[in-house]
């Protein structure tokens, strides 16, 4: 195949130009996006309920949401936590399942059970998350001082909002901190007292003005028209005009008995920039967009902001596509620095400045007819595939330095530069295929891990898969074609020499290998000896998901845990944003009730989320490191977890799951224990670290508690008590104005006073028409209750978490408490997550381990010399925790891809080394015969060493060299990439060393022969 394809070289490059044109327009259509396009197995069910408590909620609103959703296909967990006035219900579906079909099919069984809720309930939000929904940026939006907020809202709303939608690209634009106007009207007492008038009256009026018949038509002639009553109310002077009219008759103006105005409505809850109150859009691209290019328009529209509305003040905040830069950065950084060092090396080794240019020409040529294969699997460039893009060009540059020496040493065996290009090529086929094959054994089965890691690894196995089957296309058929044409007509003895430097490492090799062949049992045991020291230093190494990048900017969490209202919750937040003074760079917050369409949290007027972007690193250490300590003194109520600020991987991997959690149930009534029962039973728990869930965390409340028998005494109907309290207490909204998509309620205005004078100043009547105050009737006090009510597909549940080392010892105490106390106890958590999925990735690595030896004993036709390579392998594994630990990093994603990355490379190497002797064994086997079988051996696997010596430090010292500058760098695309550098110095390190001293020793430990008819079994088999 080669030798045919070598012997129509205009037809071969006409064939690679045109792939190369077709991925370069392939190229252009492909997304760009930080992370693949990813569907979270999970959807968010948010209902807000004003006024309710918990157990309301619960007992009202969840308990039935549950009962219809149970049935959902594909559907494996059913969360719901209840707080005041709102409900989250989390659904977790098996991975796989469609969410499309499923998300339709919430929203029917939502739209089912509406009838079955309370009628004043909004209907509930249905969230579905997806790896888009991270917002890519955040535009801050402040308006200047003496600026109209309501305003600044509507501008956000209405203009910017659209003008960003209307970007090619952008799929949604949501918006927190929107703040509007509404109508009040304040009664005037002691005028309608003076008419015989009540504040029912007033509403009555303003109702019946604002009333707008629905489908009523008039006849004029052969003509038809819709009626419309000219009566309707649009403005605060419009409703002032209406008539009221008493229980006798009497009709006055509404503007004598009540005042009414324009206000801005009582927020629930702000967000800050610094200490300025405004409002943060968020941006979320297409799956198809691509974000380095949006950016830039998104970027270029807020510049136009700038000078279309001076009056509002905007900066962009959070930008997600620092990540992304960061990976191409890191892309170029590997081409350029590969391939300058891939230049030097082949130089100091070959004395020759040819090489180099083939392999410069073959390295773009393969990257850009990867993106071919992209477009094809519908890959986005994101920085999972830009990792598997980075690890595949190194062993790209492997092939193409070991295919261009083999063609090097068959034109010193004296054969023409054709044969030799056809040959050498040819030679090392096999192989090179092998170790492809080995590499993606490694590789692939990855992606049948369980959930998004799994969904990932798919991206990254896909790229590397591409680029490492376009690299064998290029090795095979377009390095042969251009050494062809680069060392035509040249004079190869004065050209191909090898160079001093290599012919002195060669020398210090044969060296070396004597010394070690002479005491082979020795160095054998001593090797085999190292391989369970190495291993053990993973076990001392620190573990964690993401490496710890070098962060300037933090995110503080605070639940004050107190019965606060928004206002104070801002006033506190920005005290501590005073606090830092001018030591940030940005900060911004969301406190209270969030606006986003798309945030799936809890909603708390309590709660605030505080980001702090610091001028640098030193900076932020000192200064957080203060802030935490100031809040703990001054709020020591408050909940505060203070962390680096997450990025798009953090937010995708984040999980509120606690680690290990104790839960029960109270099978008997089916609804929380009492805290006056519960707390002596928790003071018996046979655990000593522990901490209260959710469901048996408490907050004070005030209780009204009806007089019922005064009620009746005074004959006062309770459901005009029920209606008065309504009106005192929080927004009660008469009516509301509708103009297109403009909605602008008109509420009774709201007291400010202490709840106690809300209830002696106002009155209740009763049937005889007498006045008395609500106090009368009104008992109060105050009690502490449960902040949360939480359940699952079973029911309600209270739960505890396990802070212990090893809680699952104490599974058979736990339970027993709970027995004795009539509890069904249960267990979950982080902790059960994690197990599984470590049984599931060693499963998956065993399977990679037999693909290994499977692919490798069809390579070589032999069961025992696949277990030469495999035991290479721990070797390499050590060499790299080692480094790790020397470095003090930890044992992470990062390094964990660096250690399959080197194991592909070490496996390479093994592999050609094996190939080798063998092919050794089996010329010395025929051209002399008079050798016997272990003199063969001997001289296969000396030969051997010297033969692939050079290839095999090559391809090791480019990709250490390649990779050195991270080491050196600083920044995201560093910090991320610095554990993955040091696995793959580490290991290849000590697997150089493996493959040129180890193989040899195991090949004659495991392959000695002891005869001539065993030396020929050996010949027929490898042949």
């Amino acid at each position: 195949m080669v030798r045919f394809l070598l012997s129509r070289p205009i037809a071969v490059t006409m064939v690679f130009l045109a792939l190369m044109v077709f991925s370069l327009i392939g190229f252009t259509k492909l997304p760009i996006s930080l992370l693949p396009p990813i569907d979270v197995p999970q959807i968010v069910v948010k209902v807000n309920y004003p006024n309710a408590s918990p157990e309301a909620i619960e007992q009202n609103v969840l308990s039935r949401i549950r009962e219809g959703l149970i049935t959902l296909n594909g559907l494996e967990d059913i969360e719901s936590k209840a707080g005041s006035e709102t409900g989250t219900l989390r659904l977790q579906f098996a991975y796989g399942t469609s969410m499309e079909l499923a998300y339709i099919e919430v929203n029917e069984k939502i739209d089912r059970l509406t009838n079955g809720l309370p009628e004043e309930l909004s209907r509930p939000q249905v969230i579905r998350i997806n790896t888009n929904d991270i917002p890519m940026v955040r535009i801050q939006v402040i308006p200047k001082e003496g600026t109209d907020y309501a305003e600044v809202t509507k501008l956000a709303e209405n203009v910017l909002k659209k003008r960003i939608e209307q970007l090619q690209g952008i799929s949604l634009v949501d918006i927190n901190g929107k703040q509007e106007r509404v109508i009040t009207v304040e009664p005037k007492k002691a005028v309608l007292a003076g008419l015989g008038m009540t504040e029912q009256n007033v509403i009555n009026a303003i109702r019946s003005g604002n009333s707008e018949p629905a489908g009523i038509s008039v006849k004029d002639g052969q003509y038809r028209y819709f009626l419309r009553l000219a009566t309707r109310v649009d403005t605060p002077e419009d409703i002032a005009k209406l008539p009221v009219m008493g229980p006798e008759g009497n009709i006055v103006e509404l503007a004598k008995v009540a005042h009414v105005q324009y206000r801005m409505g009582a927020p629930m809850g702000y967000h800050l920039y610094g200490q300025r109150e405004g409002l943060v859009i968020t941006v979320h691209k297409q799956a198809a967009a691509k974000m380095n290019e949006l950016m830039e328009k998104v970027s270029e529209s807020v510049e136009l902001f700038k000078q279309d509305y001076p009056q509002v003040d905007f900066a962009i905040s959070q930008d997600q596509s620092n990540l992304l830069n960061a990976g191409i950065n890191n892309l170029q950084t590997s081409l350029l620095f590969g391939g300058i060092f891939a230049f030097g090396v082949l130089f100091i080794f070959m004395g020759n400045y040819r090489m180099p240019l083939i392999i410069g020409v073959s390295l773009p040529t393969s990257l850009v007819i990867s993106f071919l294969v992209f477009y094809a699997f519908g890959i986005s460039i994101n920085v999972i595939s830009l990792s598997g893009l980075a690890l595949g060009l190194g062993m790209l540059i492997d092939n193409a330095i070991i295919v261009l020496d083999n063609i090097t040493r068959k034109r010193q065996e004296g054969l023409p530069l054709f044969e030799a290009c056809v040959r050498g090529g040819n030679e090392v086929m096999s192989a090179l295929i092998s170790s492809v094959l080995t590499t993606l054994a490694v590789f692939v089965p990855l992606v049948f891990l369980s959930g998004i890691s799994g969904a990932l690894f798919f991206d990254q196995a896909v790229s590397v898969a591409a680029i490492l089957f376009v690299s064998l296309l290029v090795a095979f058929v377009l390095l042969p074609l251009l050494y062809r044409l680069f060392f035509a007509n040249k004079d190869w003895h004065r050209e191909q020499e090898d160079s001093r430097f290599f012919k002195g490492v060669l020398a210090l090799y044969k060296s070396g290998y004597k010394r070690l062949m002479a005491q082979r049992r020795l160095s054998l045991i001593i090797l085999l000896a190292l391989i369970p020291l190495f291993l053990m230093i993973g076990l001392v190494l620190p573990k964690e998901g993401l490496p710890p990048i070098g962060k300037k900017d933090v995110l503080l969490e605070l639940d004050w845990n107190e019965p606060i209202g928004v206002e104070q919750n801002r006033d506190r937040v920005k005290h501590i944003m005073a606090t830092l003074g001018n030591n940030f760079e940005h900060a911004e917050a969301d406190l209270g009730f969030r606006q986003f369409l798309l945030f799936d949290g809890e909603n708390a007027v309590q709660q605030a989320s505080i980001y702090i972007d610091f001028k640098d690193q030193s900076s932020k250490e000192r200064y957080t490191n203060q802030l935490e300590k100031t809040l703990r003194s001054q709020y020591p109520q408050a909940s505060i977890h203070l962390m680096d600020a997450p990025n798009a991987f953090d937010q995708l991997f984040a999980s509120n799951m606690p680690y290990y959690e104790m839960r029960w149930k109270e099978l008997k009534h089916k609804q929380p224990v009492e805290a006056a029962t519960m707390e002596p039973w928790l003071q018996e728990l046979p655990v000593k670290k522990w901490k209260k869930g959710p469901g048996l965390q408490e907050e004070a409340a005030v209780v009204f508690r009806l007089d019922l028998e005064k009620l009746a005494l005074y004959q006062i109907d309770i459901t005009e008590l029920r209606a008065q309290i309504e009106k005192r207490f929080g927004p009660y909204t008469i009516d509301e104005i509708k103009q297109f998509s403009e909605v602008t309620p008109i509420n009774l205005l709201e007291s400010n006073e202490d709840y106690s004078k809300i209830l002696s100043n106002n009155d209740v009547r009763s049937k005889d028409g007498q006045s008395y105050a609500l106090a009368n009737f009104i008992q109060v006090s105050y009690e502490d209750h449960y902040k949360y009510v939480t359940a699952d597909k079973t029911g309600i549940y209270q739960s505890v978490e396990i802070t212990e080392d090893h809680p699952e010892t104490m599974e058979r105490e736990l339970r027993n408490w709970g027995l004795e106390r009539d509890l069904s106890v249960s267990f979950s958590g982080q902790y059960f997550k994690d197990r599984e999925n470590l049984q599931q990735l060693m499963g998956i690595l065993l399977v990679a381990v037999l693909l290994l030896y499977f692919i490798l004993a069809a390579q070589f036709e032999s069961f025992v010399q696949p277990l030469i390579v495999i035991f290479t392998l721990p070797l390499g594994i050590g060499g790299a925790l080692l480094v790790l630990w020397l470095t003090g990093t930890s044992l992470n994603v990062m390094s964990a891809i660096g250690l399959v990355v080197m194991l592909g490379i070490m496996v390479n190497d093994a592999i050609l080394k094996i190939d080798t002797i063998n092919r050794l064994r089996v010329k010395y086997a025929e051209k002399e015969g008079h050798l016997s079988s272990v003199e063969i051996l001997e001289k296969a696997l000396y030969e051997a060493g010297a033969i692939r010596l050079k290839p095999i430090l090559m391809t090791s010292i480019t990709t250490i060299l390649a990779l050195l500058p991270v080491v050196f760098s600083a920044g995201l695309g560093a910090d991320l990439q610095r554990p993955l550098v040091f696995s793959v110095i580490g290991g290849l390190t000590i697997g150089t060393l493996t493959a040129l001293y180890f193989v040899p020793l195991c090949y004659w430990a495991f392959c000695r022969k002891k005869n001539k008819e065993e030396r020929r079994k050996v010949g027929v088999a490898i042949s």
